[in-house]
Order: structure tokens, then C-alpha cells, then sequence
């Protein structure tokens, strides 16, 4: 094969050479087309006969089988692929000459012609006229329909949908999957809002956060780690039932789990508690399930993986107890937690926050052997600073995780609407921070203010929206179901193995 640089070097004389017949190799519009599939689909009972009705369709040219004076190619544009005949006699010979000579595999072509059926049944368009729509200056990648590198399908992923037809495929249905979100939630009356991305404190969740300056204040603002603290104002001001959809940011580690930049759902409802949002949870997973999959059971690794509500529901000191036979809580209460880990075998260094290490263990020796759905019930009060007390056991707070196959989906609870016991819990986190736990809570004054005007009881869910397409759509890494993941700089060394297990989705 030729070099790269020449053969863009011919692109770009034939280029030069449509242009020296007065013809624009970039036009601005192609009007009244049919999309491929419609225009498939449309002709599909029509037999062997030629059909006499003009159709326009417009793609990518993504084969070319030149035989003299006709030509075979195959356009395919956002619904599928068609067949193309172009042949001297019908397009003109001065047109013909300039498609033989100037059209690459790559440029995007509008044809205008009839269909018909080849001696093999296939349905293809007689070619009567050729627009050239855009000239492409690079040649897709040699053996393109078959793109296996995962860098360069990563890093090109407009290379990798053109490519990989079953990727442009879970895209779209990733498309389906958040409009199917938001659809459930809007049938229960919720209202979709936004609220900022750059924040002056980063809180809402146990994450470090980015930070940027605006020069116009002269003040750094950080990338939001969670809308939570916003949405809780907008409970104050009156809203009941509310959700946001929406990026934020942890600066994090890279692996097929996570991706500093990953798409949330945070859900609110006043006059609700944790509960409420299992159940909320549940309809809302079973809804977009069966509309995405139109089934509730799985495949997930060869294993079947049901979804049908209701799901398990278990105590996490109960759990613990069942997986490592040790009383983690009592482990917690007498600071005996890295003891306890040394004797599970779990790696207790002393960089780490208490939090960070319970998080590992049960990480390590829990989460990896849940499958079915399974809501991990009452967590510690030291370890969520947002959650309201259980009435029964102050020591405990109204929280819930949701697992399904190993993989966390979803983190909820009754909110914490006490102003003067947030500000007590955030305080202690404060104290987490400067013994060095980077990813504690930040006390946000103008928070706590809106608490004090009066917040209703409220229930919060949250969901990474990016862990659960992988579990729908059947992949294994989140870089599948994110268009542009974040990569590493070529020349870069790999990143360092993060020594805390990440955050939760809120």
C-alpha cells in the first residue's frame, strides 16, 4: 500500500481536478433526499422489475468495484447501506470520467436514479446522476470494515463508527436508553432541570474534584463532582419532583470501569424517603429495560441476569458479616478497622481514610460476588454526611446502593434536612480532609444557608447512567458505551493504579 502522505497527496489532486471543472467538491445542501433503510424498504416487494419512481439518497461511498464502464459501489448513511450501479451511458460520459477518475472510497455522494434488482436479488440503485458531496483528503484505515484497534478506535471513534457498524449501533441505542430515562420519570410527574457545571465548591459527593479559574472573577470554580447541593436548593425554593441528566467530573483513575467524565442521573422527590426511591428505582430499571432490551432477563457473561422487580434487599453489616465472618461495625466503632483488614488480607496502608479502607474491603469481598439486583441497606453514619439517622439506630443512616452483576448501578437516601446537624456532619468531614482524605465532603456555606429557610423531607437517587447502559447493552468496559473517552496523551506514561476504591455514583 502506498504511503500515507501520498495517497492524500492524490486525494488532493483529484481534489484540485473536480474544482478545475467548475464543480464544487463541498456543496452546502443535498435537499429532499430518502434516507437508505426507507428507501429499502419502500422498494423491497417490487420484484425484478425495474421501478419507474425516482429516489435521492446521500452517504458515504464505502466500496467501489470499478469494470470499465460501470461501476458497483455501496453508499451507507445513518440507516444502512444500498447497493449503487453507475454506468457510462445512463450518468454521461463527462460525468462518468469524472467519477471514475476523481471519487474515492470515503467521499460522500448524492445519487439520483431508479431501483432495480441485480441477476443476485439485490436491491440497487441505477445511478442517473452523481453529486459529490465532499471530497475526503484521507483514505479510510487499510482494512477499515474490519478496525480492531482499540487505540485507534478509542482515539478515531468517527473512524470506529464508520467501521464498526455495530458500534454506531450501540450508540444509538445508548440514545434510546437516556431518552427512555427520561420518559419513565416524566409519566411520574418529574420535571427536568439543570444546574451549574462549574461550581465554587465541589460537594455533593466523596470526590476530588477539577479546578479552573475564571478570569473575569479571578476565582478558581471546580468542575461539579455532583448536582446534589444544587438540586436540594431547588427543593427549598419549591420544586417536588425533579431530575437531572448531565456530566460531572471525578479526578480519578482510568480503567474499564471509569472515566473522569461520566454522565449522571439524580433524581429528588419531597415528601419521600429511601423507600420511596427503591421503588423508584425499581420501575425505573424495569421501564427502561424492557423498552431497551424488550426483555427482563439478561446475559451477562454467559449467565443469565434477571431484572424483575423486586429486588434482594440485605443489610450491609449483614452482608459483611456473611462474606468476611467479621463484625465490621463493631470493627469501625472501636477503630479496629485496619487490623481487621491486615486480617482479611485486604491492603491497609496508611495513606488512606477509614472510609476508603471499609470501601475496599467490602469492594474486594462483597460487591464481586453479588449477580442478582440487590439493595445494600444502612450505612454508616461517619461515611454519609448527607443522609438522614435512622430513627432506630442513629448510628446508621437511611442509604441504600444498588448492585447488579457485580457492578454498582445506583446510591440513594432520605436527605438530611436538619441545617444544624448538616452542619455539624460537614464540619467533621472537614476534619477528614485536612488529615489528608482529599475526596471528603466540603462544608458549602451557601448550602447550609438555603437549609435554614426550610428543606421538606426528600428522598435522592442517583445513578451512573454509564454504568448501567454497559450492563444493558452487554459491555465489559465503559469506554463502549462513551463516545470519546478520555485517553492518554500519546507520549504520556501510563497513569498510576488509583489506591482507593472510586466513589460512588452520588
Amino acid at each position: 500500500m502506498a504511503p500515507l502522505q501520498q495517497l492524500i497527496r492524490e486525494r488532493q489532486e483529484k481534489l484540485a481536478a473536480i474544482r478545475e471543472r467548475g464543480v464544487d467538491p463541498y456543496p452546502r445542501r443535498f435537499p429532499a433526499r430518502a434516507m437508505i433503510q426507507t428507501a429499502c424498504e419502500r422498494f423491497a416487494q417490487s420484484g425484478s422489475e425495474p421501478v419507474h419512481e425516482q429516489v435521492r439518497v446521500a452517504g458515504r461511498l464505502v466500496a467501489c468495484r470499478p469494470m470499465g464502464k460501470v461501476t458497483f459501489g455501496h453508499l451507507m448513511d445513518a440507516s444502512g447501506r444500498l447497493q449503487v450501479y453507475f454506468k457510462e451511458e445512463v450518468v454521461g460520459t463527462e460525468a462518468y470520467k469524472l467519477f471514475d477518475h476523481a471519487v474515492d472510497v470515503g467521499d460522500f455522494l448524492g445519487v439520483e436514479g431508479r431501483m432495480f434488482r441485480t441477476r443476485t436479488g439485490e436491491l440497487t440503485l441505477r445511478a442517473e446522476t452523481v453529486t459529490i458531496l465532499s471530497k475526503a483528503l484521507r483514505p479510510l484505515p487499510e482494512k477499515w470494515h474490519g478496525l480492531r484497534d482499540v487505540e485507534t478506535r478509542y482515539r478515531q471513534r468517527y473512524l470506529d463508527l464508520i467501521a464498526n457498524r455495530e458500534v454506531y449501533t450501540a450508540s444509538r441505542q445508548r440514545c434510546r436508553f437516556i431518552s427512555a430515562i427520561r420518559q419513565a420519570l416524566e409519566r411520574q410527574g418529574f420535571i427536568e432541570v439543570e444546574t451549574p457545571i462549574m461550581q465554587p465548591q465541589a460537594g455533593g459527593a466523596t470526590a476530588r474534584p477539577f479546578v479552573t479559574h475564571h478570569n473575569a472573577f479571578d476565582v478558581d470554580l471546580h468542575l461539579r463532582v455532583a448536582p446534589e447541593l444544587y438540586l436540594k436548593r431547588l427543593l427549598v425554593g419549591g420544586y417536588e419532583k425533579i431530575f437531572e441528566l448531565g456530566r460531572v467530573f471525578r479526578n480519578e483513575g482510568v480503567d474499564n470501569r471509569h472515566n473522569p467524565e461520566f454522565t449522571i442521573l439524580e433524581v429528588y422527590q419531597a415528601l419521600a424517603n429511601y423507600e420511596d426511591m427503591m421503588e423508584l428505582c425499581e420501575f425505573l430499571l424495569t421501564e427502561v429495560t424492557q423498552t431497551i432490551v424488550g426483555s427482563l432477563t439478561l446475559t451477562r457473561e454467559g449467565r443469565p441476569l434477571s431484572l424483575a422487580a423486586p429486588f434482594r434487599r440485605v443489610s450491609l453489616f449483614e452482608l459483611t458479616k456473611q462474606a468476611t465472618g467479621k463484625d465490621l461495625r463493631a470493627a469501625l466503632e472501636a477503630h479496629r478497622l485496619r487490623s481487621v483488614a491486615s486480617e482479611l488480607g485486604v491492603p491497609a496502608d496508611d495513606r488512606i481514610s477509614e472510609r476508603q479502607l471499609f470501601d475496599r474491603i467490602v469492594e474486594s469481598m462483597v460487591i464481586s460476588h453479588l449477580w442478582e439486583p440487590t439493595f445494600i441497606l444502612d450505612y454508616p453514619k461517619a461515611f454519609s454526611p448527607l443522609a438522614k439517622s435512622r430513627a432506630d439506630d442513629p448510628g446508621l443512616v437511611e442509604r441504600f446502593e444498588l448492585y447488579i452483576g457485580g457492578e454498582e448501578v445506583a446510591n440513594a437516601y432520605s436527605e438530611l434536612n436538619d441545617p444544624a446537624e448538616q452542619r455539624d456532619r460537614l464540619q467533621a468531614q472537614m476534619l477528614e480532609r485536612q488529615a489528608g482524605d482529599e475526596e471528603a465532603h466540603v462544608l458549602d456555606e451557601e448550602f447550609l444557608e438555603a437549609l435554614e429557610y426550610g428543606m421538606p423531607p426528600a428522598g435522592g437517587l442517583g445513578i451512573g447512567v454509564d454504568r448501567l447502559a454497559m450492563l444493558l447493552l452487554g459491555h465489559t468496559s465503559i469506554r463502549e458505551v462513551i463516545l470519546f473517552p478520555l485517553l492518554r496523551p500519546r507520549s504520556s506514561s501510563p497513569p498510576p493504579t488509583p489506591s482507593s476504591p472510586p466513589p460512588t455514583p452520588r
